[in-house]
């Protein structure tokens, strides 16, 4: 009996051994600065900080590359590799999964916003000229006009012919340029009502000019405000201007999330470089995406045109990916806490995105 005992505590003891002696498989997902590939050979923050655990803790290992961060959670959660590495959010939905864990965050930054650079064009500075709102103030203004030269032409027709013809057109014209005179303020003094009714038709215009022209000076004030000022180079300078805008995001990240938060209107793209392509072109007015991976790209392009937004849109922390129960987990645990004490993943970091 008691030597049966004896076995099965040596069993149970060395289960976790036999665990951590086979190969692991290592799922990877991301795109730089936390993974990149080269000639086959794979680095990047997440990489580096993998490897450095892994010859800590002794692991054999070899990677399995997923075409995306869901793909990779997915297979750890089927158990079809070992742990999945890589920039992946920790976000209450994954972690309600009951079949994945995460290991400690390794890496803590922000979500961003990459836009154009590029000033505003002629058109662009023009934009709030034929806007709707602008277009609907003059075509009130040309309507009212309208209907005052109208009103103006049937009071006067009868007793001053000489200065409002009884012909419809050139009456009724003559009407409009009367009440355009009287709006302005301008004042020639070539028009002017005979009649009772003509006068107190152009009495109550008088006094709704002042209010027209009061609209029709705040409205181009505006518009002048926004063509002629510093304008950013988007029409995006705080989250509140996200809101409806076309944006790139890429599928199977958290960017997505983010942006219907924001309620952007998504484009979506199967990674990084395909959502920069369509920014350049012009298709989409930003990129919502790790901020770590756009300051990779802007180091590594210089000329790209492109910039962050100088607000962040959300705090994002990133941890490796573990099989719930999975008694890699302490052990990761402990280095990865060990290496942010001494500095290393900071030295990682800083390598990588300065």
């Amino acid at each position: 009996m008691i030597r049966t005992l004896l076995l099965t505590g040596i069993v149970l003891i060395s289960l976790p051994i036999q665990g951590f002696a086979k190969e692991l498989r290592v799922g990877v997902s991301g795109s730089p600065p936390f993974v990149m590939e080269k000639d086959g050979v794979l680095s990047g923050i997440s990489i580096e900080i993998w490897k450095d655990v892994a010859n800590r803790l002794d692991h054999q290992y070899k990677f399995v590359v997923h075409t995306n961060t869901n793909a990779n959670v997915q297979a750890v959660a089927e158990g079809s590799i070992d742990l999945a590495i890589g920039p992946i959010s920790i976000t209450p939905k994954r972690l309600a999964n009951p079949k994945i864990d995460f290991t400690q965050p390794y890496f803590h930054g922000y979500e961003g916003l990459l836009i154009p650079k590029k000033a505003p064009g002629l058109i662009a500075r023009l934009r709030p000229f034929i806007g709707w709102a602008a277009l609907s103030s003059v075509g009130i203004l040309v309507s009212l006009l309208f209907i005052f030269g109208n009103l103006i032409w049937l009071a006067e027709r009868r007793k001053n012919t000489e200065q409002f013809p009884r012909e419809y057109l050139h009456g009724v014209g003559n009407g409009m340029w009367f009440g355009l005179v009287t709006l302005t303020t301008v004042g020639y003094g070539d028009r002017a009502p005979l009649s009772r009714s003509g006068r107190t038709i152009a009495g109550v215009w008088m006094v709704m000019s002042l209010v027209a022209v009061s609209s029709i000076t705040a409205g181009l004030a505006s518009a002048f405000t926004l063509s002629l000022a510093e304008l950013a180079p988007s029409s995006i300078r705080n989250k509140g201007d996200l809101r409806g805008k076309r944006i790139a995001v890429v599928e199977g990240t958290t960017s997505l999330k983010w942006g219907r938060l924001y309620e952007i209107n998504p484009f979506l793209t199967k990674n990084l470089n395909e959502a920069i392509e369509i920014l350049k072109e012009g298709k989409v007015e930003g990129i919502i995406f790790d901020e770590a991976p756009l300051r990779h790209y802007l180091k590594e392009n210089k000329e790209s045109h492109l910039k962050l937004a100088n607000f962040p849109l959300a705090v994002q922390t990133y941890g490796f990916v573990l099989p719930m129960g999975s008694p890699l987990r302490n052990p990761l645990n402990i280095e990865l806490l060990g290496m942010e004490r001494n500095g290393e993943t900071e030295r990682i970091e800083n390598r990588l995105l300065d």
